[in-house]
C-alpha cells in the first residue's frame, strides 16, 4: 500500500471517531499519525517490514497505531475501520464532502437531528431545523444547501489522483501474470480528466479466468459486483467501481480507442469510418465482415486518415481538425518541468523546514523554486505579517547561499482581500523575488467585485502570477465568478503569469481556461502548492491538466532554464 492510502485510512478512522464523539486526544492521535505517514519520504510499507518498533520511532506513531499499520499493510484493512463503517451510516460520511462541514458539525447533525443521508440533511436545512441547531444558524444552513446542490451537480466522482493510482496498481499486477500479454487503463482516467466516475481496464490474455481471479482477490477490491467470462465489475475499497475487460489481441487497439472515449470524440471517428464504407466498434474496424484494423489504435486512426491522437485531447474540441492539418501539439511532459514556484514551510502551514523543502526539490531534479508562505489574512495557517515575512526571507537568503545547484526565490502567497487591496503593502512586496496573488476568501462575491480584485492584483507592479485563479475545490466548492477574457487580456498586457495549481483538489486553471490563457499568449506556470516534502509529487497532475489544454513545453514558463525564466519576473 502507498503512503497516501495508509494515511487516508487513519484519517477516516479519526473522522468516524470524531463523528461518534470519541475522546479528542484519541481522534488527534489518528490525525497526527495520518499526517506523519503522508509526509514520509520513504514507503511506510518498507518501515513496517522491520516491525512495530521501527514504526514507533516515527513522530506521532504510538504502539496502537503501529500495530494497526502492520495489519493494514498485510490485509488491506483494519477491523477497527470496518467496525466504524458499520456503526456510522455511509450517508453521514457523505456529509463530510460538503465544504465547511467538518466532523464536529457532522457529529451534531447525526446525534441531535438524527440525519443519516444527504437527502435528510437537505430536508432538515430547508425546514429550519439546521439553522435552529446550536452553533449553526441560517448562514450555515444555506452553505449546506449550496454544498449539497454542488455535490449532486458533480455526481459521485473521484479525484483522478485517487482513481489513477488504484487503476495503475491493478494494471501492474495484471501484467505480472504470465497469461496476460497486455493491460492498460482506459476511460476518463486515461484521458486524465480531473475526476472519474468509474474505471476501465483492458487486457489481453490467454487465460481470462486467471485475470478475473487476480482482480477479484486484489487487496484494493472490496466486492465483486458481476463476473462473466471476459468482463468483471468490482467495487474498490475507495468506493469507485472498475470494469475489467479481456479482449482478443486483434481487438485490443479498437477496444482501447472505443473505451477511452470521449463519447463526443468517438462519434466523429465513427462518422469518418462510415464515410469510407467501414464500421467501427470495440471489436475492430470492419469492411462488411472483414477485419481491416483493430490490433492497435494507430491502425484505427490511420484507416480514417488521421495520426494517432493523444488521449488527453480526445474531447472533440478541435483535435480532429488539428490532426487533419498535421498540427497536433507536442504535449508537455513531466520531465520538461524545471521549477516549482508555489510551496509552504513551517513558517505558516507547511510541515517541513526551508532546508527540507530545498532538499526535496533537489532530489526531484528541480533547478529553481520559490518559497511562498501565506500572508497574514490566512490566520488559520498562521499567515505572515510584514515583520515575520521579512525575517522569513532573511532566513531563506541565508540558507540559499549554501546551495549552488538550485535557485531559491523569496516569495509570498499574498491574499487579494475582499476590498480588492493586497494583504501586504507595496514596499514589502517590492522586496520579494516572486509574488503569487490569490483569492482565498469572499469567493461568493458578485462577479463585478471578483473582477475588481483580480484586475487590481494583475495591475500591481509587484505581482508575478495569479495562483489557483478561481479558488475552486474540485467536487466540493465551485469557483468564483470570473470573466476570463478580461482577466487574460489584463494579464497579457501586464506580463502576469497564470497558474495551474497541480493539487488534485484544485487543478485550477482548468483545462478549458488554460487553453484560453495560451491563446492570449500568457505563460502558464504549473505549481504543486506543496505543504510537505512529498507534496512535490502532485506535479504530474498539473502536467496532465496542461496536456488536456493542449499545452506544449514552450507554453509553460517553468520549463525554462532559470536564466531565461528570471526574465519573466517583474524585477529581473
Amino acid at each position: 500500500m502507498k503512503n497516501v492510502d495508509v494515511a487516508r485510512h487513519f484519517e477516516e478512522i479519526g473522522d468516524l471517531l470524531e463523528i461518534q464523539g470519541a475522546n479528542a486526544f484519541r481522534v488527534r492521535a489518528y490525525r497526527n499519525g495520518s499526517r506523519t505517514i503522508e509526509d514520509l519520504a520513504e514507503p511506510i510499507a518498507g518501515i513496517a517490514a522491520n516491525g512495530e518498533k521501527a514504526l514507533v520511532e516515527l513522530p506521532g506513531i504510538g504502539k496502537d497505531i503501529a500495530a494497526k499499520i502492520v495489519v493494514l499493510i498485510e490485509t488491506g484493512t483494519t477491523p477497527q475501520l470496518e467496525k466504524l463503517r458499520e456503526e456510522v451510516p455511509p450517508g453521514v460520511v457523505d456529509m463530510l464532502r460538503i465544504q465547511g462541514l467538518g466532523p464536529k458539525k457532522v457529529k451534531a447533525l447525526f446525534a441531535e437531528l438524527k440525519v443519516t443521508s444527504l437527502d435528510e440533511l437537505k430536508a432538515a436545512a430547508e425546514s429550519g431545523a439546521v439553522a435552529d441547531l446550536k452553533g449553526f444558524g441560517k448562514k450555515t444552513a444555506q452553505v449546506i444547501l449550496e454544498g449539497i446542490e454542488h455535490i449532486v451537480h458533480v455526481g459521485n466522482r473521484f479525484f483522478l489522483a485517487e482513481a489513477l493510482v488504484a487503476a495503475e496498481a491493478i494494471v501492474h499486477d495484471l501484467k505480472q501474470l504470465k497469461s496476460v500479454t497486455q493491460a492498460s487503463v482506459a476511460g476518463s482516467a486515461r484521458r486524465r480528466k480531473e475526476t472519474c466516475g468509474d474505471l476501465d481496464v483492458l487486457a489481453t490474455s490467454t487465460d481470462s479466468s486467471a485475470a478475473m481471479d487476480l482482480l477479484g482477490d486484489h487487496e484494493l477490491v472490496e466486492k465483486v459486483l458481476a463476473r462473466g467470462e471476459t468482463k468483471q465489475r468490482v467495487r474498490l475499497r475507495s468506493g469507485i467501481e472498475m470494469d475489467l475487460r479481456v479482449v482478443p489481441d486483434e481487438s485490443y487497439g479498437a477496444a482501447m480507442q472505443y473505451f477511452t472515449g470521449s463519447k463526443e470524440h468517438n462519434i466523429v471517428i465513427r462518422q469518418r469510418t462510415q464515410k469510407r464504407g467501414l464500421k467501427l466498434n470495440e471489436y475492430g474496424l470492419f469492411r462488411d465482415d472483414e477485419l481491416v484494423a483493430g490490433e492497435t489504435e494507430e491502425a484505427i486512426y490511420k484507416a480514417v486518415d488521421l495520426p494517432w491522437i493523444p488521449p488527453e485531447l480526445r474531447e472533440n474540441r478541435g483535435e480532429i481538425e488539428l490532426a487533419e492539418q498535421d498540427k497536433l501539439p507536442k504535449l508537455l511532459e513531466l520531465k520538461d518541468i524545471k521549477g516549482d514556484l508555489h510551496m509552504h514551510t513551517t513558517a505558516t502551514d507547511g510541515t517541513a523546514s526551508i532546508t527540507e523543502m530545498i532538499e526535496a526539490a533537489r532530489e526531484r531534479g528541480l533547478k529553481y523554486i520559490a518559497i511562498t508562505d501565506h500572508s497574514k489574512r490566512v490566520t488559520m495557517a498562521n499567515g505572515l505579517d510584514a515583520e515575520r515575512l521579512r525575517k522569513h526571507w532573511t532566513e531563506i537568503r541565508k540558507i540559499r547561499e549554501e546551495y549552488s545547484d538550485i535557485e531559491v526565490l523569496c516569495g509570498i502567497e499574498c491574499d487579494i482581500l475582499e476590498d480588492a487591496e493586497l494583504d501586504l503593502p507595496d514596499d514589502v512586496l517590492a522586496e520579494a523575488d516572486w509574488v503569487i496573488a490569490v483569492l482565498h476568501y469572499g469567493l461568493k462575491q458578485p462577479g463585478e467585485q471578483i473582477m475588481k480584485r483580480l484586475l487590481n492584483a494583475v495591475k500591481n507592479p509587484h505581482v508575478s502570477a495569479i495562483g489557483h485563479p478561481c479558488g475552486r475545490i474540485v467536487g466540493r466548492r465551485p469557483g468564483a465568478d470570473i470573466h476570463y477574457p478580461d482577466l487574460f487580456k489584463a494579464a497579457a498586457d501586464h506580463g502576469v503569469l497564470m497558474e495551474i495549481n497541480a493539487h488534485p483538489s484544485r487543478l485550477d486553471l482548468d483545462d478549458i481556461q488554460a487553453a484560453a490563457a495560451k491563446d492570449h499568449g500568457i505563460p502558464i506556470v504549473i505549481n504543486t502548492d506543496a505543504h510537505s516534502t512529498t507534496g512535490f509529487d502532485v506535479m504530474q497532475y498539473g502536467v496532465y491538466q496542461a496536456r488536456r489544454a493542449g499545452l506544449e513545453k514552450n507554453d509553460v514558463a517553468n520549463t525554462l532554464p532559470f536564466n531565461k525564466f528570471k526574465k519573466l519576473l517583474k524585477r529581473s
